[in-house]
């Protein structure tokens, strides 16, 4: 997908902030949430993307550790839908 196709889904009103499905090419769907740090806007223009996995949100939101995130590649994404 491209970075502006992506920036479109998650920036809407209510997806911001929210967890939502990630499909891959060549591998399982994940669940997780975009979040916004200081190099959001740099990543975004590479189309990398920071994400959070649902299995470590709960921590991330008490800790706000960016070592919970993981980047992706926005041209390995299939699609995105809600959770």
């Amino acid at each position: 997908m491209t970075n502006d196709l992506i920036e479109k889904f998650i920036e809407t009103g209510k997806r911001k902030n929210q967890q939502v499905n990630i499909h891959f090419k060549t591998r399982s769907t994940i669940t997780g949430m975009f979040i916004h740090t200081d190099d959001y806007v740099e990543l975004k223009s590479k189309n990398f993307w920071r994400i959070v996995p649902s299995s470590r949100l709960e921590e991330f939101k008490s800790t706000k550790d960016m070592s919970l995130s993981r980047l992706f590649n926005g041209t390995e994404f299939t699609r995105l839908s809600d959770e």
